[in-house]
């Protein structure tokens, strides 16, 4: 049925947040489809598309639809300046095949949270990654039917009334189902215009036949349009304006300017000039448009060089990723270009986050180190090598940079060091040390570049004074680039020391610094790291907030990085307190990573499975591999297996000497006092460990009684359950009733632990039950006060541990139900 897309489209659309895709050829029905069921989705429509002349234009298509200028270099925060302008909405994009690289990347981010309805018309040239993406991320995929042979004849029929059934017969059959067709054919027919010979192409020629009827100054008007590919004032396209919206081929936008009912139609009429004409007419449009577009105009009206002016003049006043975008245009067009503008738009292409593009202009330099030119040769060189190194081919980067010699200018010779030293720790870890004492040897005042890569082969070894090296050169005020990555090492290698209060501050620093130069996708991967050595430090203060926080970070179009990290937070203290159900859910879908990963095991562990929390192989270093390896540790003691894993290496102290406990059998009580300023969760598990192993019943019982006494502060409610079943073992049976109030609470209150048990944030609790965010933290207050939890987390658990047709579990057993 041809109704099915749109049935299904809107199906799709009404069950919340989903990416449909409507696809088809040219003239099938798409935009019309589109427009059906944008109007039966309900709620807000934000409707925009892609421009043919302005393909490479980013996030124009998404622009158009929310009416704001929009960050086209940073994917993420394009993402998260759409979601929050869309929220309950729907997002409508045509001609995505038009749309910019950004833009669709943008798409699957969206669709997490919102309603994306988009066509694309085929046959296209998206590039096979960025096609294959939106396949991926699209709910649904709806290719448009050809209209059936009924609906079809009706169709000319209600066009051209007046033909015979033959005639119309004849046009349904040429015109193979597609609407556009039909309708050309039918006036074509009905006219009394001889049909076209079969090897034209009939599209063209249904179109063709439409627009003859336009006066001369029309067509033109419609051709500028389609070679513009943007809405354009009334006055630029000329005297056939008016024309054209008397036929209801375009229409105006608030602001007056005119764009085309179907971008195809334009576009073909575009087409249907001849090749001097086109030229003429693009050589007249580079007069009437800005710099960026009379480049491309002039590129399109075979003048390259005036092009390339007119390219280098555009981003002479652009900034960020536009100038790159311009920048990298100039250097693809068929011209001679100065290997100063090489050079200039591969450093706007890396820091725009684009070292793949940037390497390509460098490599097409055609420099050689001789001459005049061997200078420019050598800063080619060393950039290229800076970008194949962030490009992650660290043997390319060494090669690209071998050749220049100690005796060049002072800053390329440090930009060769620095990737030649990167480059080294990422091929040969161990050389890496040595040759960055060579390298301190030959610089010793170091540019920023040298310093952040001396610094950072310091961190890897933990050389004495590597932190304080990495904090230096990761401050603000120095290279963006730079200082942020230096900064994301040092985030990274303190958790992995265990020094997971430092890492949090330095990441909220970091934070800070990228949000006040809106670089959104590293300030949450920055919040989002912060988040989760806060939720593994643990203790009760604080832990709602990381909640709140990280949870309100997964609703957000985030990098990868900030996604995983966010993720584990939330999960593992759900888990921790009892929400075990919430935290599966959470990790299901979760980003691949060793912090998530190891939360699934522990996950899995609390609920009773220790089957699932047995160690596989990872990737993790430092303190996450210690924690895997823990988690292995006590699901085979739980399994009754003999543990066969050997002890990681480069292990920080207290996750040593844990496995160190086990693997002897005793030591449990100084492995946890390790602990105590690094994790209390794995504090407490050590204590659990003395319990179940010291045959001393007065240490085991003072070790478990202790174990409870953390685990019931700060609100972990499975492992207080277990250290409660370690007790029992020992003829101690514990009556924690008391945490429960005797009056019970009101049907609201349920209601709302009940929403904080499913991982909502108080803002969607809000929302959902028609309150406000003060009524909302009021009911949770006085849960808290009744259950006599301490944070929002454990009251939901403890509201939730049993069900209402069972008696009290008073002892929070470990399986958190």
């Amino acid at each position: 049925m041809a109704d099915e897309p749109y049935l299904a489209a809107s199906s799709t659309l009404r069950h919340g947040p989903a990416l449909v895709v409507l696809t088809g050829p040219p003239g099938c029905g798409r935009s019309t489809l589109l427009q059906r069921v944008a109007a039966a989705a309900g709620g807000p429509v934000h409707a925009g598309g892609g421009l043919a002349m302005l393909a490479n234009v980013p996030a124009l298509a998404l622009s158009r639809a929310v009416r704001a200028r929009l960050p086209g270099d940073d994917v993420h925060l394009l993402a998260e300046a759409v979601r929050s302008r869309v929220r309950g909405g729907v997002l409508v994009l045509d001609d995505v095949q038009h749309c910019d690289p950004a833009t669709i990347a943008a798409l699957p981010h969206l669709a997490r949270s919102c309603r994306v309805l988009v066509a694309l018309r085929t046959p296209h040239r998206l590039p096979d990654d960025l096609h294959q993406a939106l396949r991926e991320a699209a709910t649904a995929w709806l290719p448009v039917p050809p209209l059936t042979a009924d609906e079809a004849l009706a169709l000319a029929r209600r066009t051209a009334a007046r033909l015979d059934e033959t005639t119309l017969g004849a046009v349904v059959t040429r015109a193979g189902g597609n609407p556009l067709a039909i309708i050309g054919l039918a006036r074509q027919a009905a006219a009394g215009r001889a049909a076209a010979s079969h090897d034209i192409d009939q599209m063209a020629y249904a179109i063709a036949a439409a627009l003859a009827d336009l006066p001369r100054p029309a067509r033109t008007a419609l051709a500028a349009l389609g070679l513009l590919g943007r809405p354009a004032p009334a006055g630029l396209l000329g005297p056939g304006a008016a024309d054209l919206q008397a036929a209801g081929l375009v229409a105006a936008e608030p602001g007056g300017a005119l764009f085309p009912v179907s971008a195809y139609v334009a576009e073909t009429a575009a087409g249907l000039l001849d090749a001097a004409a086109r030229a003429d007419m693009h050589q007249r449009l580079a007069q009437l448009t800005p710099p960026a577009e009379a480049a491309r105009h002039l590129a399109a009206a075979g003048d390259p060089a005036g092009a390339y002016r007119q390219a280098l003049a555009a981003a002479d006043l652009a900034a960020g990723g536009e100038r790159a975008t311009l920048l990298l245009f100039a250097c693809g067009l068929d011209t001679p270009v100065d290997l100063r503008v090489r050079l200039a738009a591969a450093d706007a292409l890396l820091v725009a986050g684009r070292p793949g593009e940037a390497a390509s202009v460098l490599a097409g330099a055609g420099a050689r180190a001789t001459g005049a030119a061997a200078p420019l040769a050598l800063e080619v060189a060393v950039l290229h090598g800076e970008a194949l190194l962030q490009g992650g081919d660290p043997a390319a980067a060494r090669d690209a940079v071998r050749g220049v010699p100690d005796a060049a200018a002072a800053a390329v010779v440090a930009a060769r060091d620095r990737v030649l030293l990167l480059a080294a720790l990422a091929t040969a870890p161990m050389s890496a040390l040595d040759l960055a004492d060579k390298v301190a040897a030959r610089h010793p005042e170091p540019l920023p570049g040298v310093a952040a890569a001396i610094a950072a082969v310091r961190a890897v070894h933990r050389a004495p004074g590597w932190d304080t090296d990495l904090a230096a050169v990761a401050a603000p005020g120095g290279d963006p680039l730079i200082t942020r990555w230096s900064a994301w090492l040092l985030v990274e290698h303190l958790a992995a020391d265990g020094r997971l209060t430092e890492s949090a501050a330095a990441a909220l620093r970091a934070a800070q610094e990228a949000g006040d130069a809106l670089a959104y996708g590293w300030q949450t991967r920055f919040i989002a790291a912060a988040d989760w050595a806060l939720a593994l430090h643990g203790g009760a203060d604080g832990v709602d907030g990381v909640v709140r926080r990280a949870a309100n970070l997964t609703d957000l179009a985030l990098p990868e990085q900030a996604q995983a990290y966010a993720t584990a937070a939330t999960a593992l203290i759900e888990a921790d307190t009892g929400l075990l159900a919430a935290a599966r859910s959470r990790l299901k879908g979760a980003t691949t990573h060793p912090a998530a990963d190891w939360v699934a095991r522990e996950a899995a562990w609390l609920d009773g499975q220790p089957e699932r929390g047995e160690r596989r192989t990872d990737d993790s270093d430092g303190l996450l591999a210690g924690l895997h390896a823990i988690t292995a540790r006590w699901a085979a003691h739980d399994l009754g297996v003999p543990a066969s894993a050997a002890i990681p290496t480069g292990l920080p102290g207290p996750a040593r000497r844990t496995l160190t406990a086990w693997a002897v059998g005793y030591g449990f009580p100084a492995a946890a006092d390790s602990w105590r300023q690094v994790a209390l969760r794995e504090q407490i598990r050590c204590l659990l460990a003395a319990g179940l192993t010291d045959q001393d019943r007065e240490r085991a019982v003072a070790a478990l009684l202790h174990a409870e006494e953390l685990a019931d502060a700060a609100g972990l409610t499975v492992l207080a359950g277990r250290a409660r079943r370690g007790l029992r073992q020992h003829g101690l049976h514990r009556d924690v009733r008391g945490r429960r109030s005797e009056g019970g609470l009101t049907q609201r209150e349920q209601d709302v632990l009940r929403l904080v048990a499913a991982g909502e944030p108080t803002r969607r609790i809000a929302g959902q039950l028609g309150i406000s965010t003060e009524t909302v933290d009021t009911h949770i207050r006085a849960s808290m006060r009744k259950l006599g939890a301490r944070t929002r987390t454990e009251a939901a658990a403890l509201a939730f541990a049993a069900s209402p047709t069972r008696p009290d579990t008073s002892d929070n057993s470990e399986d958190g139900r």
